[in-house]
């Protein structure tokens, strides 16, 4: 527990991060227990939304349980999935996998193209219409813990650290927001879900995790190539066999549409520059055919949990639980988990509810972990547990070849094909030596429908004060010179799709310098990730930093 005086206010339930598992978990104990429990959830972005790069296809059997009037209530979810092409690329052409030969469990029928930070934006309304307590711009950046080892709260809202971290004159310390539970929903490789799975060793009996990293722009493009509705996916060129990943395409709205770029973080060779590998992927001629006269009006960047179910740690600990992407429901294979955060808020939800009426409190929550794990999300992730660990053994072709045969008997008869598939190791541990690949050479940005790094992270609007202490810690400051950039070429100059850190060299010929540009990070928590030497370790800054991703 911090030694810093603060105040305190209690709560029945405190949440962190207002994303959909959050919001959805306060949502239904408002609908459980009304004014009978007291519920406040933290954003540390500037609003609700700022800091979820709108573009995704929802699967609406989570929105359907939380709030089935959503149509009637004006939900922002309007444009039903009216098409779906999988593409396999190469450089110059490829070809269309036909729908037939998909298996069933990756059909987009039924779905939505959304906006989540729009939809997040609309949920937070609907929580705070039935009394949740909502506080963005409020950072929770340290755990508080009780006298029997139990989480009971969390540090929020401190401002006015300086660099060094000591207190400025207007230092305000925040306060402490205890709680009788405490649900951490602060999307993958959260830092205060991070710290609680190292406490309690949550995530000893699982496989290790495995995240891939996300990219995104939003255009908008000429009216005549817009299809409103319409879905691709791809995987192959420009990755070929460098690395796993692929792209997929979204018509929303207004003319717009949603590019994104996926690269498996396990990826062998540390001169992969997943941000160019993006960047060249717009060059290819049916992607910049649908581009071409158009603008990119926003970017950014977030790793998504890509492990499966054989890497769900457990979920439930004395005084809270992991929801969502801290806890690691995405499905991989469908690029969903906005569904899952749902319907696994609603899970935490009702067993805090439970909890309380029964008068407890600091305990296990012993009835979500065993939903999670037996319930609706176990019955899918557990349909496509091997498509991440045969992708990254076996490579693009054999690895999706293998899958989907794997998912097309997990469709027709419920369980995959070939047992379970572990991962070999972490995504940080898979980086080999310099020594033993090729240096990858990357088009040069055109400007036109691709850009640098420094140019595309201003469309993430995203803003950290220079008076702060840095929230990129190196356990040692010495290794990214002295290690990694001898071994592995420093590949953190690379894998971080916002130019956040350099190796500049020394015009008088002395050692380089290894530089964080704090102030440029999306957030993305790449760098806690993958870097090799597993040196560098995201803190939350100030609230209201960061990107703010624009409400679109």
């Amino acid at each position: 527990m911090s030694e810093v005086a603060r105040e305190s206010m209690e709560y029945d339930v405190v949440i962190v991060g207002a994303g959909p598992a959050g919001l959805s978990a306060a949502i239904r104990l408002k609908q459980i227990g009304g004014e009978d429990i007291s519920v406040v959830v933290l954003e540390k972005g500037s609003e609700v939304g700022a800091h979820i790069l709108s573009g995704a296809i929802l699967d609406v059997t989570g929105i359907d349980k939380l709030i089935p009037d959503w149509k009637e209530k004006a939900a922002p979810i309007k444009t039903e999935v009216t098409s779906d092409h999988f593409n396999v690329f190469s450089k110059s052409g490829g070809f269309t996998i036909p729908h037939i030969l998909m298996p069933p469990l990756l059909s987009n029928k039924g779905c939505y193209i959304v906006s989540m930070g729009n939809v997040c934006r609309w949920l937070a309304e609907q929580a705070e219409a039935i009394g949740v307590e909502i506080f963005p711009g409020f950072a929770a950046s340290e755990l508080v813990y009780g006298e029997q080892g139990e989480l009971v709260g969390v540090v929020a809202g401190e401002f006015g650290l300086n660099p060094d971290s000591t207190q400025s004159v207007g230092y305000e310390p925040g306060m402490e927001l205890r709680g009788k539970y405490v649900l951490l929903s602060e999307g993958a490789r959260g830092s205060l879900a991070k710290q609680v799975i190292a406490n309690f060793e949550l995530d000893k009996n699982a496989d290790h995790p495995k995240f891939g990293l996300g990219m995104k722009e939003i255009w908008e493009i000429d009216p005549s190539k817009h299809k409103l509705g319409h879905v691709e996916h791809s995987l192959g060129w420009p990755l070929g066999s460098e690395a796993g990943g692929g792209s997929f395409i979204y018509h929303l709205e207004d003319n717009q549409v949603y590019v994104g770029f996926t690269v498996h973080l396990d990826y062998k060779n540390p001169y992969v520059f997943p941000y160019m590998a993006f960047q060249q992927f717009k060059h290819h001629p049916q992607v910049a055919k649908l581009l071409e006269g158009g603008r990119r009006t926003a970017y950014g960047a977030r790793v998504i949990a890509s492990g499966g179910i054989q890497s769900l740690p457990k979920l439930v600990f004395p005084g809270g639980a992991l929801l969502g992407c801290a806890a690691g429901t995405l499905n991989f294979a469908r690029l969903k988990g906005n569904h899952n955060a749902m319907l696994g808020g609603i899970a935490a939800a009702e067993a805090a509810a439970e909890a309380l009426k029964a008068g407890r409190h600091g305990d296990k929550l012993s009835n979500y972990e065993t939903e999670i794990r037996t319930g609706a999300i176990a019955k899918e992730l557990n349909k496509v547990r091997n498509v991440k660990p045969m992708s990254s053994k076996l490579g693009a072709v054999w690895g999706t070849i293998l899958a989907g045969a794997d998912m097309w008997f997990a469709s027709l008869f419920g369980t995959p094909l070939f047992g379970t598939w572990g991962h070999s190791k972490s995504d940080a541990m898979a980086t080999e030596p310099a020594a033993g690949h090729q240096k990858i050479d990357y088009p040069k940005p055109d400007g036109k429908l691709s850009f640098d790094r420094t140019t595309n992270v201003s469309f993430s609007f995203t803003n950290h004060a220079e008076e702060q202490p840095c929230h990129l810690k190196l356990a040692d400051p010495n290794l990214p010179i002295s290690k990694n950039l001898p071994e592995f070429d420093e590949p953190a100059q690379r894998y971080c799709p916002a130019g956040v850190y350099e190796v500049v060299e020394q015009s008088d010929g002395s050692e380089p310098k290894f530089v964080i540009n704090a102030q440029n990070c999306v957030h993305c928590k790449t760098c806690d990730i993958k870097d090799p030497a597993r040196n560098i370790t995201w803190v939350t800054p100030q609230g209201g930093e960061g990107p703010n991703y624009p409400n679109m």
